[in-house]
């Protein structure tokens, strides 16, 4: 490897700015390739564990989240029908002491910019806007990465960090297999100011039901409250964060649901939906001098709460593994065995939180105690997400 290896990243979200910042600070010179023509990221709220939070500590920018983040006192579960409510887990302190790190809420487009922000700063001209990347061509000594508008860059890696739909994805194994989960998401921003009193509590909460799910928690410093609701829907399949709905349709969606959760959605300033498709984990991501990233690699169900975090994660292991291999190749191939098998045991425990938030025995009171009683006692609890909150990307094997 050169002393100072080129590392091609595609795409300029949060994935692939971690990335950056991560190989930056360790002395790389690293060219992002965005398609877009300005950076904005778009998007609501993002739930950080301390898993994440430690990869975003470890790049000195606590101090800069702190800013702009909700740190929960806990979160809880709420039954759809009657709001009883249930604690999940307790955060705050407690997530500090027990995990090493705190447990926030912030705004994604916060948390966009301030990586965008501490980049541009280390590296003004890491960027290159509107330049997408299409596909790429490899040696055995470097890697070009081309752009739709005919562009080569030549570099000594690529990381695909293009999302869901990565085109470098595509480029190294076709077109990946998707199937739609049967869900749809409806999402928004509620200013917190505009919800009455005993509603803008500083905690993150579940709704569970019978076919659907509500989850809402503060971001931007308790001003806003995000909220997510799913729900089956077998009429709506299009993959977007930006198409647009409209109130009535989402009130329409849950008939029957607690008045808060109407609340909720009266208050959304602009509702979005999309549909939820699932795709089974990669058995591999890398090929010679080209690797993937985040959603390109592993795209997940929302349902635990984990598709940034493990994006974070990537991109602080990515760093350390070309810091501790001498050959480009090796290095990439030693960060996706690094990477796999949690990433994989992340998709599949999202997909079974979604039949767990949305079961049939939620659908009576009585039957919906038992239930909640059984799948989110303490023991449970702690068995599905402890390994999550535990993982620390700066010290974990490489």
């Amino acid at each position: 490897m050169s002393p100072h290896p080129h590392i091609l990243i595609a795409g300029a979200g949060i994935g692939g700015l971690t990335a950056t910042l991560a190989l930056i600070r360790r002395g790389y010179r690293v060219s992002v390739l965005e398609q877009a023509r300005e950076l904005a990221e778009i998007g609501a709220g993002v739930q950080i564990s301390a898993n994440g939070a430690q990869a975003l500590f470890s790049l000195g920018l606590e101090a800069a989240l702190e800013a702009v983040w909700c740190e929960p006192a806990g979160k809880e579960i709420r039954l759809w029908s009657t709001g009883e409510t249930w604690k999940l887990f307790d955060l705050g302190a407690v997530s500090r002491q027990r995990y090493g790190a705190p447990y926030f809420m912030i705004h994604r487009a916060d948390l966009h910019r301030i990586l965008l922000d501490v980049v541009q700063a280390a590296a003004p001209d890491a960027i290159r806007l509107n330049c997408r990347v299409a596909g790429f061509e490899q040696t055995a000594s470097s890697v070009t990465a081309i752009c739709e508008d005919g562009a080569r860059i030549e570099g000594d890696a690529l990381i695909g960090a293009d999302g869901v739909h990565s085109r470098v994805r595509n480029a190294l194994f076709g077109q990946m297999p998707a199937q739609f989960t049967g869900l749809m998401i409806w999402r928004g921003l509620v200013p917190m100011e505009s919800l009455p009193q005993r509603m803008q509590r500083l905690v993150g909460t579940n709704w569970v039901g019978p076919g659907g799910h509500v989850v809402h928690y503060p971001v931007r410093g308790g001003t806003l409250m995000n909220v997510g609701g799913a729900i089956e829907h077998d009429d709506w399949r299009v993959e977007s964060w930006t198409e647009r709905g409209t109130t009535e349709e989402a009130l329409n969606d849950f008939p029957g649901w607690n008045e808060d959760v109407h609340t909720l959605i009266r208050n959304i300033e602009v509702p979005y939906k999309w549909a939820l498709l699932g795709r089974e984990p990669l058995e591999r991501w890398t090929i010679g001098r080209v690797t993937l990233l985040g959603d390109a690699a592993h795209p997940t169900l929302p349902m635990m709460a984990q598709g940034a975090n493990m994006a974070l994660e990537d991109a602080v292991v990515l760093a350390r593994c070309l810091d501790a291999y001498d050959d480009v190749p090796a290095a990439l191939q030693a960060y996706e065995e690094a990477r796999r098998e949690r990433t994989a045991r992340l998709v599949r425990a999202a997909n079974d939180n979604a039949g767990r938030f949305h079961n049939p025995a939620l659908g009576n009171a009585e039957g919906a105690a038992r239930y909640v009683d059984t799948e989110w006692q303490e023991a449970k609890v702690k068995q599905r997400y402890d390994w999550v909150f535990e993982y620390d990307p700066v010290t974990t094997a490489v």
